[in-house]
């Protein structure tokens, strides 16, 4: 009897032991697909997690959006069938709306000014992050979005017959749309494609890389050349996930999620006229714009504004962010 008690003390320990070294596995959605910029990163992310000391951790990557659109990634996050998900602002903004301060159509000019006022609040934002139980890992661009439409746009009035994409469920962004006169079309991200096959949608907006990434240019061959969003990003886990992984890995990490959000960002900044040069010589046409047509297009953006600060962002949000960019511009006139 003395021995079968220390025969199943000694399997039970065993077991025990086994389950602790077992590796802890991350899974991770995003509509990157195989073969991008973001992509890669994410790969490079998730073996320098392998290899974090005092961890065993197992990334498994669903890129493509092979798990849905980013708001079934929110969605399965908070069920717990995902542990984190590389989100655009769109994802972000299902979990924390103030980060959409960053996201006013013809807001910023330049990556300077998105990156000043993005570090001056991104302990803020993260804060906000942790409080509704999720840990941000690292902060990222997808690109300077512009419009990619399947016939010339010069003027806001030229939209007006054609369909444009919005994304699903974001009432906020259908009804800026809706106040410049334009149609907008309501899709997950993964059935932009098909929409643009179908004749559902006529154009879109977007950022170059992605454009390229999705093949979307081939069906929407007319780039207007003016930058409207910097599309920002960021890698995000549940706490839960977060809290599981031992502390004495956890600044590993994190600097492992850092490094890959700095490089992807480095990438996609470097790669944006690379694309553009490969979409032209596959048979992209791009509407240069002057300062003229650009005010007239700024116009109609800012007046959309109300739109986010009457509904899910804080107008305080809004005008330390848009103060933040004015600090910046008059630091910037002075040095020049």
């Amino acid at each position: 009897m003395k021995r079968t008690v220390l025969a199943l003390g000694a399997a039970m320990l065993a077991l025990a032991m086994g389950a602790a070294a077992q590796a802890q596995t991350i899974k991770l959605g995003t509509l990157a697909p195989k073969g991008s910029p973001w992509y890669e990163n994410l790969q490079d992310m998730a073996n320098d997690w392998s290899n974090a000391p005092g961890a065993s951790i197992k990334v498994r990557i669903y890129p493509g959006g092979a798990i849905g659109d980013e708001s079934d990634m929110v969605r399965k996050m908070r069920i717990g069938q995902l542990q984190g998900a590389v989100l655009t602002a769109e994802g972000l903004s299902m979990i924390v709306p103030e980060v959409l301060a960053l996201q006013m159509p013809m807001m910023f000019s330049n990556d300077g000014e998105l990156d000043y006022v993005r570090a001056a609040m991104a302990g803020e934002f993260e804060a906000l992050f942790e409080a509704r139980g999720y840990k941000v890992l690292n902060w990222g661009d997808i690109g300077w979005v512009r419009l990619f439409s399947n016939a010339p746009v010069v003027m806001p009035g030229d939209m007006k017959s054609l369909k444009l994409f919005t994304w699903a469920g974001d009432v906020e962004l259908q009804r800026g749309y809706e106040m410049q006169g334009f149609k907008p079309v309501p899709l997950p991200v993964p059935e932009i494609f098909s929409g643009l096959q179908s004749g559902m949608i006529d154009a879109l907006y977007a950022a170059p890389v992605a454009a390229l990434s999705y093949q979307w240019f081939g069906l929407a061959p007319h780039m207007h050349d003016m930058k409207v969003i910097k599309l920002i990003g960021a890698t995000v886990v549940t706490l839960d996930t977060w809290n599981k992984i031992p502390e004495a890995a956890r600044a590993e990490v994190l600097k492992a999620g850092r490094l890959a959000g700095m490089q992807s960002q480095e990438k996609i900044r470097a790669f944006e006229d690379e694309a553009i040069k490969v979409m032209v010589e596959h048979g992209l046409t791009v509407q240069p714009v002057t300062p003229e047509q650009a005010a007239v297009w700024e116009k109609g953006a800012v007046s959309a504004w109300s739109v986010y600060t009457d509904g899910p962002v804080p107008k305080a949000f809004l005008d330390r962010a848009v103060a933040l960019r004015d600090e910046y511009r008059k630091q910037q006139a002075k040095a020049n």
